[in-house]
């Protein structure tokens, strides 16, 4: 039962773009279109569930171990910039037109909060391994479905006449907060 309420609870009601705010600038930055939206997911789902196991180890047996919990920010973010890394990498090599559809926002994954923040959480919120996964990747979910639920409005919104103010991030922001107002909908459901 634990399990079924961290994902009900990360995916919905503490949804991580949506209800935390975190991991806004690639939500905001990628969401133009669905296949880049889905590429995004694919590569922050990986980011985060693996910077979630090594910033777990490293936090139960290297920080915790010595003492030098103080440096846990900084041994994530190396984590997380180097994982990035090697998405990168992979990404130039497997998916040439999905590393150039997500630009200069495949390197800000490496400063993206919300994988710093979920990493950081599973330590905070004292999960275990098993709950620390099942947390990231629901996280991920999460992430994934607002940005590619917002994606597809967005390519909507191109099919529509929006007035000249409005247009570009203005309209984006006000979806943005509508869709955050649906996602509060499940706050009594966990």
């Amino acid at each position: 039962m634990t399990y079924f309420i961290i994902i009900i609870s990360a995916i919905f009601v503490n949804n991580i773009v949506l209800s935390q705010f975190l991991g806004i600038c690639p939500f905001l930055g990628v969401s133009k279109k669905i296949s880049t939206g889905i590429g995004m997911t694919g590569a922050v789902t990986f980011v985060m569930v693996i910077a979630t196991i090594v910033t777990y180890f490293i936090q139960e047996f290297i920080l915790e171990k010595f003492g030098i919990t103080y440096l846990q920010t900084i041994s994530f973010i190396l984590v997380i910039a180097a994982l990035v890394q090697l998405v990168e990498i992979v990404l130039k090599k497997v998916s040439p037109p999905l590393y150039q559809a997500l630009g200069v926002f495949l390197p800000l994954i490496t400063t993206n909060c919300a994988i710093l923040g979920v990493a950081i959480m599973t330590v905070s919120r004292d999960y275990n391994l098993i709950e620390a996964v099942i947390f990231s990747a629901s996280s991920a979910v999460g992430f994934g479905l607002a940005l590619i639920t917002f994606a597809g409005i967005r390519e909507q919104l191109d099919l529509v006449n929006v007035p000249k103010g409005m247009q570009g991030a203005p309209i984006a922001l006000v979806v943005a907060g509508l869709l955050a107002m649906a996602f509060m909908g499940f706050a009594g459901l966990v």
